[in-house]
Formats: C-alpha cells, sequence, structure tokens
C-alpha cells in the first residue's frame, strides 16, 4: 500500500509548495520508525493554502476532530486543526499548524527556504519539534542528533552521554560555542556519570516547558472542550465546506485566537 501521507502532501503541493510533513511522519520518512499513527504538517501561512488543503481533504469526506478551525486567525496564534477520514480500513488522521512549537519566525523562514515539495522537515526543526512531554520523542532526538552532519548540531541536540564524550573530544574547539546554548556540556569534563545526570535534567526542564505550553491551550479552550459534543453531532453527515463554516462560527464565540 502507498504511504497515503505522501500522497497528501502531493497533493496539498499540486502547483505550489504548501506544506511540509513533520512530527512522526518526517520521523518515518527519516527512516527512523516504521510507522506512525497520524500525519502532522506544517502550513504556509495563507488564506490559499487553508482553502486549497479544506478542498483536497473535503474531497476525501473529512471531517473535523476537535481542534481548532483550519483557519488564519487560530492558526497565527499557535493553535492545530484536526481532521481525519476514512480510507478502509484506515483512520487517516491529519493535523496542522503554521506555528509549530519552538520554531520562531527566523526558524520557520529557513525552514520554507528549505523545503522541497516530497520531503520531510529538516533534522534541526524536526528536533524542536519533538522536544514534548513524552519521555520516548527525547529517543528519538538522539536518534536524529546522530544523522546530523554538522558536529556542532550534534552537540547540541545528542541525548547520549558517550556521543557527546566522544564529540567533545573530537571538536574541542566547538565546546565554548555550542555550550553558551546549551550549559551541559560544560559537565563532560566531570565525567560520563555527571553529564547522564545533566541530561536528563534538561529533558525535565524540557518536558515540564511543554506541560506548560499544552496547559495554556488547554485551559484557553475551557469552553470549546465542553461545547464541542454537541458541535461535532451538528456536523455529522454535512460536507466539509459547510462543517467548516460552522466550526469557524461557534470558535468565533468559544475559542480565542490567541491562548
Amino acid at each position: 500500500m502507498s504511504n497515503i501521507y505522501l500522497e497528501l502532501t502531493r497533493q496539498f503541493n499540486a502547483g505550489r509548495l504548501r506544506a511540509v510533513i513533520s512530527s512522526g511522519q518526517a520521523v518515518v520518512l527519516h527512516r527512523l520508525a516504521i510507522m506512525s499513527k497520524d500525519g502532522d504538517w506544517i502550513l504556509r501561512e495563507e488564506a490559499e493554502t487553508m482553502q486549497h488543503v479544506l478542498a483536497v481533504l473535503g474531497e476525501r469526506g473529512a471531517r473535523y476532530r476537535f481542534g481548532a478551525p483550519l483557519d488564519l486567525r487560530w492558526m497565527r496564534g499557535g493553535w492545530s486543526a484536526h481532521l481525519e477520514f476514512q480510507l478502509m480500513p484506515l483512520r487517516v488522521r491529519t493535523d496542522f499548524v503554521t506555528r509549530p512549537p519552538r520554531l520562531g519566525p527566523s526558524a520557520l523562514a529557513r525552514l520554507w527556504q528549505n523545503a522541497e515539495p516530497d520531503a520531510p522537515i529538516g533534522l534541526v526543526p524536526l528536533a524542536e519539534i519533538k522536544k514534548t512531554n513524552r519521555e520516548k520523542d527525547y529517543a528519538v532526538i538522539g536518534e536524529l542528533a546522530r544523522l546530523m552532519p554538522d558536529p556542532a548540531e550534534q552537540l547540541f541536540y545528542s541525548r547520549s552521554a558517550r556521543d557527546l564524550l566522544r564529540l567533545t573530544e573530537q571538536h574541542p574547539h566547538l565546546v565554548d560555542e555550542v555550550s553558551a546554548r546549551r550549559p551541559l556540556l560544560r559537565d563532560a569534563a566531570a565525567g560520563r556519570a555527571r553529564l547522564e545526570e545533566a541530561l536528563d535534567a534538561e529533558r525535565r526542564k524540557l518536558m515540564r516547558a511543554n506541560e506548560e505550553r499544552l496547559a495554556r491551550y488547554r485551559e484557553a479552550a475551557t469552553r470549546w472542550a465542553d461545547a464541542w459534543p454537541s458541535i461535532d453531532r451538528e456536523l455529522a453527515g454535512r460536507p466539509l465546506a459547510a462543517a467548516h463554516e460552522i466550526v469557524t462560527e461557534r470558535a468565533l464565540e468559544l475559542l480565542p485566537f490567541e491562548p
């Protein structure tokens, strides 16, 4: 069976580049995982992109899942939109953002400058996106670091004390430069045990930061979450274009553009 997420990416990018595949499917395409349960894309923050993606999904009979409308006003606030459709026997879940967490304006500009229609997001921005509150994502970051050709990037993203000790020995001239952004590299001189403790502390700090970010969005979406079951019933059986109008109209009442 062909990869439906690659097929969708080609459709999203028909005529021009609008979407870059990200997160779990990007890990698959970088050959660090066998499969992922859904598809994630970073979209260009343009009205035409939103309309095109909705049209592609509408042709497949997609429906909204709980999340923000696929609309610039919410996408600019860092919200994500979630839709799904049935492709027997698969339930294909699709998730979209325009401002992914931990990628600021300059990183996003580089992403679009380097993006290719059929290629996944690059290793460095993917590593940033994977700084979640899930333990398993930090192993992924470590494997992404091993694929990075730049030793400075490896030093910044590696999750292995052994790898870091080897890198600091091989590239001592980079340690001072990178440690300004990643202070735990200064613990390399104290040995593997101390470095492993520092890596654990860094991971916990990053996880807490993401938990706090998600908590702000959950709090801002409280009224939206309470109303969603009735909204979902109202959407049942409607084509996506009509459902999108309803979701947008109700979100204007219940979901702020920014948390």
